[in-house]
């Protein structure tokens, strides 16, 4: 009978903001719909439609270093108000790092994974399991994702 409880949105008010459509919407039909709080504000999704205002559909809920290792674009790096920023899309995507040299692991992890799929790609019989560059990187990849 003391204070305010902060309630979670209803699932028709949650939305989400795309570099191009602006605000969007978890579609209905989506397994998704119903979730009210996502531990992560990132979603990837599959398929987005437009009907009496734009959807997306087939989401999953992204954490942080999934994002920065697998997603499009460069990662940047920069200093804002003290502050380490890992940045992806150009700016678009933001995110604090917790230091200096996280932020430096982070972008020289992207950049070696980047080469990884490169080689593997001109050499498709190239086992990234049995290298060893490419098996510590891959293990590092997997510890930082399933830690985080």
């Amino acid at each position: 009978s003391t204070g305010a409880v902060r309630m979670q949105p209803k699932a028709e008010e949650l939305k989400f903001v795309t570099k191009n459509d602006g605000y969007v919407h978890i579609h209905p039909s989506s397994v998704n719909y119903q979730t009210r709080h996502f531990e992560s504000p990132y979603l990837v999704y599959h398929e987005k439609v437009k009907t009496s205002r734009v959807f997306i559909r087939d989401c999953s809920m992204v954490s942080v270093y999934p994002l920065v290792l697998l997603g499009g674009g460069q990662v940047h790096m920069q200093l804002h108000q003290g502050h380490f920023l890992i940045s992806l899309d150009d700016g678009w995507i933001r995110f604090l790092a917790a230091s200096h040299q996280v932020a430096e692991l982070v972008k020289e992890l992207r950049c070696e994974l980047d080469q990884l799929l490169q080689d593997k790609i001109r050499k498709p019989s190239l086992d990234l399991c049995l290298c060893p560059r490419g098996s510590r990187i891959i293990a590092m990849i997997v510890k930082l994702v399933t830690t985080q």
